[in-house]
């Protein structure tokens, strides 16, 4: 049986940032899946995707962009199915860490000075890329139309996510896969390193001249690398 592919999107994205990757996953005959990542709270958001793979069956890659990585490490603990890690330009934090914490871990990231903010009734606060900002710092290497139209549709994280600290991440225990872009400016290149490393990854794979937006830009890249992971399930 071939291993089913969940996909999770991370802040300022959402499922169809991965439709180039999806159509190759596909065509080489996996069940795959862009989950939805509500972006709310880390604990609320790995609980639902750990949801969701909770109801498939047989061997499951678990890939996570940005964010989708934080939420990806926490949400496959305690499913034994998920057989394989992707972090795509993604975040691999140790447990209490959270996304301030390694996006400032070393220089290079200044996509956090362009946010704008949405107070909400609750009393937390919701985040969004400002759209003026959102080619050069989160998507260079796409087209302008196709990175204006991801700044339209984006979906915004909310503090409590961006805050709460990591539980124990299923890196420890899962055999992981790295693919990060070299001249991303959210999540600098050093911590991408620093986190490949550190959770002894199968693969590290830097993207020359690639932006944060790496599902979308570098599609067959990213899709090669998930079917290597695949491949070793």
């Amino acid at each position: 049986m071939k291993p089913t592919i969940v996909l999770v999107h991370g802040a300022f994205a959402e499922s169809a940032s991965w439709n180039g990757v999806i159509g190759r996953l596909q065509a080489a005959g996996h069940r795959t899946i862009a989950a939805g990542n509500p972006l709310r709270t880390l604990t609320g958001d790995a609980a639902a995707v750990s949801d969701l793979l909770a109801t498939i069956t047989g061997p499951i890659v678990l890939v996570g962009h940005s964010y989708g990585g934080a939420v990806a490490s926490n949400a496959a603990v305690g499913n034994d199915n998920v057989k394989a890690l992707v972090y795509v330009a993604a975040f691999a934090p140790d447990k209490g860490e959270n996304v301030p914490d390694l996006t400032g871990k070393f220089p290079g990231a200044t996509l956090g000075d362009h946010l704008y903010e949405v107070p909400l009734a609750d009393g937390t606060t919701d985040l969004y890329v400002r759209p003026e900002c959102y080619h050069e710092l989160f998507a260079a290497d796409l087209p302008f139309d196709q990175s204006d139209l991801a700044a339209a549709t984006q979906r915004p994280l909310n503090t409590n996510a961006l805050t709460e600290g990591s539980a124990e991440p299923a890196w420890k225990t899962v055999p992981s896969w790295f693919i990060f872009p070299e001249q991303d400016l959210t999540i600098p290149l050093e911590t991408f390193r620093f986190m490949a490393e550190r959770a002894n990854a199968r693969e590290s794979i830097e993207v020359s001249g690639a932006s944060h937006a790496l599902p979308a830009s570098r599609p067959q890249a990213v899709a090669d690398v998930i079917l290597r992971a695949a491949a070793a399930v």
